[in-house]
């Protein structure tokens, strides 16, 4: 105890002396996302007639390791043996959804805990997927905190075709924490592209939204998002957005007391929705869901996507796609795999992947 509050204070003392970001934590508010591109690029078509888009939240190639966040295990980090196995799984599920469009949660790529593989450009050259966005929201040379060390996690977007634009846009940070927790806290984003396909301008916009505040973060965050959404179409654009937006939709049946939350940590709590239950109204009013709403609503467990732990089943949806223009009637597809007679997705990651087919006009 003693040696952790001397370790508090001479961190707190290197913040005040050097206040110009020791440990590299911060962005721009609206800076350019970083690029990349697969070593080896696949045939896409110049003018198609629909986009099969999918989200996931790929838990940092991290599988079903109990991790010490989980309140499961006491794990932190993995070895490149276990993180390349992971990322094997996760690449052959998106070559077997084949989507044209992947937006990407928890990638990471240059981080301790996943022995410094660029997750983002393994998944390109093992994918058909050949162009990438990156916009980090967890990057530091050092985290002090359990072990971590150099981290840098964040949201990508992936696609067949090359990305326009590509930004990342800062979106507010919590304001319920100490200084010292909240400086090397995760620095949320959304993160923006366009392509230019079937003379059609297409704005995607990808995020994941804060879990575990207390002070409205949160809904800051789904607000911002919407906000992007609006501006894209009301310039023009065809949006499509989603992420894992850590909100449960309108007409939950069970919005509190999960059976996973085990954590008495309440850093780590965030399984009380009950004040979110109209959060997300404003995006399924104005933009079409991947799975509609009455869907979802008639059957909430069709539509799960999130699980703490993994040796349970789905017992919540947090992962979403919208979009201004229209979704080919019944391609909306969460990848529980209840239907092949197992939890295909279930080992991959705490959460299940989620896909939809876009027409284009």
């Amino acid at each position: 105890m003693i040696l952790a509050s001397f370790v508090r204070v001479l961190l707190l003392c290197t913040l005040a002396l050097c206040a110009c970001d020791p440990f590299h934590v911060e962005f721009d508010k609206i800076e350019p996302a970083e690029r990349y591109q697969a070593g080896e690029l696949s045939a896409a078509p110049a003018a198609p007639t629909q986009l099969k888009v999918m989200t996931w939240n790929v838990k940092f190639g991290g599988g079903r390791i109990d991790f010490f966040f989980d309140c499961f295990g006491d794990r932190v980090l993995m070895s490149k043996a276990e993180v390349v196995a992971n990322l094997e799984a996760i690449a052959a599920k998106i070559r077997q959804v084949d989507p044209d469009l992947v937006f990407l949660q928890e990638v990471d790529i240059n981080s301790k805990r996943g022995a410094f593989v660029n997750q983002l450009q393994w998944l390109l050259d093992h994918t058909d997927l050949n162009h990438g966005a990156y916009g980090s929201q967890w990057r530091a040379d050092f985290v002090p905190s359990d072990g971590l060390g150099a981290m840098d996690d964040g949201n990508a977007i992936l696609s067949r075709w090359p990305l326009r634009d590509a930004t990342r846009l800062a979106l507010p940070l919590r304001s319920d924490q100490d200084a010292l927790t909240r400086y090397f806290y995760l620095r949320r984003n959304i993160l923006r592209a366009h392509l230019e396909l079937a003379e059609r301008e297409i704005a995607l916009v990808a995020t994941h939204t804060d879990a575990y505040g207390d002070d409205g973060t949160k809904l800051r965050h789904i607000e911002a998002f919407e906000a992007e959404l609006d501006a894209l179409r009301d310039d023009g654009a065809l949006v499509i957005g989603g992420g894992d937006l850590n909100t449960l939709p309108p007409g939950s049946d069970k919005q509190h007391d999960f059976p996973d939350a085990v954590c008495t940590d309440e850093d780590f709590i965030a399984d009380d929705y009950r004040a979110e239950a109209e959060w997300l109204a404003g995006l399924y009013g104005s933009y079409a869901p991947a799975v509609a709403l009455e869907d979802y609503q008639a059957d909430n467990a069709a539509h799960f996507t999130h699980t703490v732990d993994g040796r349970g089943f789905w017992n919540r949806k947090l992962d979403y796609l919208f979009t201004s223009g229209q979704w080919q009637p019944d391609s909306a597809l969460t990848h529980q795999d209840q239907a092949r007679g197992g939890m295909e997705t279930m080992p991959l990651s705490d959460h299940a992947p989620l896909s939809a087919v876009l027409e284009l006009p």
